[in-house]
């Protein structure tokens, strides 16, 4: 597969936190990656992975600091230009794949290019993701009559049809057997290397999180940014 090099794409987070009333959840986060760059947040069960992400992913405002994606400020914009950016430049991956049980393989993918103004060749492009992610014959079934990892290669194929900048993906593996999840790890990473998007992965699988690159452990709203090289490991 030929790799994408001409898009140039940049998340930056700047002294970020996040209050529920008086519980503050995240605290004083800053980080930035670009293209090519995978990240995998990790810690224990209600230290701020999933808000973290859905902040990243603009699902959730933060109570103070900045996100920047691509130099703009999406917190900024209006509901339905949020909205039309996020499905523009962010792609999401759940453990719950929530695809469409009425819908095709085929329609689950392109629902993405219905949001807005359609391009014309979304078909084609569909079908062909749908060949990387290794589900050509399945183009036509539904859910239902799909395994567990065939859905979430469904999912991973929805998530990728507009070319985001940022592919977010929550416990991406954590429903599936260790065959199953360790086949659905090495396509994100293989889809990764093609698409040179910042992939950021929330999990709780430590032989899942030392294949990326980079690791952000959050610890009671704080964020260790540590390197795969392990030269460097500071706070955040």
């Amino acid at each position: 597969m030929k790799e994408t090099t001409d898009k140039t794409h940049q998340l930056k987070i700047s002294n970020l936190s996040k209050d529920f009333g008086d519980i503050q959840v995240l605290r004083d986060i800053s980080f930035s990656f670009s293209s090519g760059t995978s990240v995998a947040i990790t810690g224990p069960s209600g230290s701020g992975k999933s808000t973290l992400l859905h902040i990243i992913g603009t699902l959730e405002n933060p109570s103070d600091g900045q996100v920047e994606i691509n130099g703009t400020d999406p917190f900024k914009l209006s509901e339905p230009e949020l909205a039309r950016y996020r499905n523009a430049v962010i792609g999401f991956v759940f453990q719950d794949h929530h695809l469409l049980p009425q819908y095709s393989v085929l329609e689950n993918v392109l629902i993405p290019t219905l949001a807005f103004e359609q391009e014309a060749d979304a078909p084609q492009l569909a079908q062909e993701i749908i060949r990387r992610v290794g589900l050509t014959d399945r183009i036509s079934h539904r859910p239902a009559e799909l395994s567990g990892g065939e859905r979430q290669r469904v999912a991973i194929a929805r998530a990728l049809i507009n070319k985001p900048s940022i592919l977010l993906c929550d416990e991406p593996t954590g429903n599936l057997d260790t065959t199953t999840a360790g086949t659905i790890s090495d396509l994100l990473f293989e889809l990764h290397r093609v698409e040179r998007n910042i992939l950021i992965v929330v999990t709780h699988n430590l032989e899942f999180a030392g294949r990326f690159e980079n690791r952000l452990k959050l610890t009671d709203g704080v964020c260790t940014l540590e390197t795969v090289s392990g030269e460097q490991s500071k706070k955040k």
